[in-house]
């Protein structure tokens, strides 16, 4: 199994060198992959009516697809992974050509973890439908792989039509896109387009029942489960070596092929101090 980071958002700051210093000494240490959360806007709670969620204005997001482009040029081969890019959201051609754009420049380092997201104040704000937000998403996926690979295509779907058109440039190898979520619609859509799954859940019968769909789904459709990845995460706050070791062993026996630490949420500390966690949590992990 390979072993990640994710980018602390909301406390790494908006210092460029921070970034820098956190990115390059991730790599330095080891690990294999970067993961960058999403969300472009946050709500007031002091609002209508209220608000209650994991996030709110307060809480710091860097944008993905631009936060990578500036990791991709400080960093060498870790790889840049959206995680998770909430698609539905956005504009497909501008993410197509977006994403295309870091994977040249990172030499195909990008991994395009995408979702549907949750918060309909976000999709309000970005005036776009919540409604049938996965079914435009499997649409979405589908027309991005056309303009990653084809140099003018006719595209007629539900929600996007294309007249003799395309990106350019465009990446020399296909980007991976992974599914995030759980529930066995996004697990279906997952098994049939996705070349991965970002669960965001712990390792127990959940997990298990959720691969099994996966792995039905799959055969169903005729895809091979070896070509199939899964991505899954660790948090530093609250955990103990004796913890991590455990979770990431589970993790490798349900089947995942890679773990992303996440290092925020456990106290205040600086670009140094997340960087000694990564390194504390890599030594008791990684088998070497």
């Amino acid at each position: 199994m390979e072993y990640g980071v994710v980018l602390p958002h909301n406390e790494i700051g908006t210092d460029p060198g921070a970034m820098k210093a956190f990115a390059q000494g991730a790599e330095a240490l080891g690990a294999k992959q970067l993961l960058v959360y999403d969300h472009v806007v946050g709500a007031d709670p002091d609002r209508p009516g209220g608000f209650r969620g994991a996030y709110d204005k307060d809480v710091a997001f860097h944008e993905p697809l631009t936060t990578l482009a500036f990791i991709a040029a400080v960093t060498a081969s870790i790889e840049l992974v959206t995680s998770i890019l909430i698609l539905p959201q956005r504009q497909t051609v501008l993410v197509a050509k977006q994403a295309a754009e870091v994977a040249i420049l990172s030499n195909n380092r990008l991994r395009l973890g995408v979702g549907t997201g949750w918060n309909r104040i976000e999709y309000d704000a970005l005036n776009v439908p919540f409604e049938r937000r996965g079914t435009r998403q499997a649409e979405q996926v589908e027309l991005m792989r056309e303009l990653w690979g084809e140099d003018s295509l006719d595209y007629s779907g539900e929600f996007h039509h294309i007249d003799k058109a395309s990106i350019n440039p465009r990446p020399s190898e296909p980007i991976p896109v992974w599914f995030g979520g759980a529930a066995p619609t996004v697990l279906k859509r997952c098994a049939e387009l996705g070349d991965g799954w970002v669960p965001l859940m712990g390792a127990n019968s959940a997990a298990a029942e959720a691969i099994n769909l996966l792995k039905d789904a799959r055969a169903a459709a005729g895809k091979n489960w070896e070509e199939f990845q899964i991505q899954a995460q660790a948090q530093y706050a609250g955990g103990t070596p004796e913890r991590w070791k455990s979770h990431s062993d589970k993790w490798e026996s349900l089947g995942a092929t890679k773990i992303a630490i996440a290092t925020h949420n456990a106290g205040e500390t600086n670009v140094d101090g997340h960087l000694r966690r990564i390194e504390e949590y890599l030594a008791v992990v990684r088998k070497e």
